[in-house]
């Protein structure tokens, strides 16, 4: 019934409009609620995207040059798993500052990851040898690594006490990256 009423109240407030310049007021009004209604539920624009970081060359890593790559010093986060550095900028909310596994930024995550520990013995500040992990844990190691080959970018190798750097040739390619990196000489 009251729907009927405001449904005839309606029709009748139409019919009164007469002339062109109440139908266009009418038409003004109506489009200028629509966008104060719109402008209440819309939705702020998405911040502005930072610009992707260039892909990174392969070289290798010293702990102490790794310490570089933690998120604040450089933008850009590292971190090595069995001897391999991978870049895991684009999974900064977890690797970089702040994040639940930022402890491993910068470090040789190898320890944490085959212990399933992010406490402050989950990394150490020299290159980790592992010799003392038992099968489970090593073999739970190499699980990370595959994943982490997988998911992000090997961008080179963390040296042990005594290794030095290599050169590696854009032309050739990581045969044990699986994702046609590149090969050291």
């Amino acid at each position: 019934m009251v729907l009927a009423s405001f449904a005839s109240e309606i029709v009748t407030f139409i019919k009164s409009l007469s002339s062109p310049v109440q139908i266009l007021g009418l038409i003004i009004v109506a489009f200028l609620i629509r966008k104060i209604v719109q402008s209440k539920f819309r939705k702020p624009p998405p911040p502005p995207r930072e610009k992707p970081l260039e892909p990174m060359k392969k070289r290798d890593f010293t702990p102490q040059e790794l310490l570089e790559y933690d998120g604040v010093k450089q933008k850009r986060v590292l971190l090595a798993v069995n001897f391999k550095v991978f870049d895991v900028t684009r999974g900064k909310d977890f690797y970089g500052p702040g994040g639940p596994y930022s402890v491993f930024a910068g470090h040789d995550a190898s320890r944490g990851l085959a212990t399933f520990s992010v406490g402050p013995d989950a990394v150490k500040a020299e290159c980790d040898d592992l010799s003392d992990l038992n099968n489970m844990q090593m073999d739970s190691l190499r699980e990370w690594e595959a994943q982490f080959m997988e998911k992000y970018d090997m961008v080179g190798r963390l040296l042990r006490s005594g290794e030095k750097h290599q050169t590696y040739d854009e032309s050739e390619t990581e045969e044990e990256d699986g994702k046609g990196e590149k090969k050291a000489q």
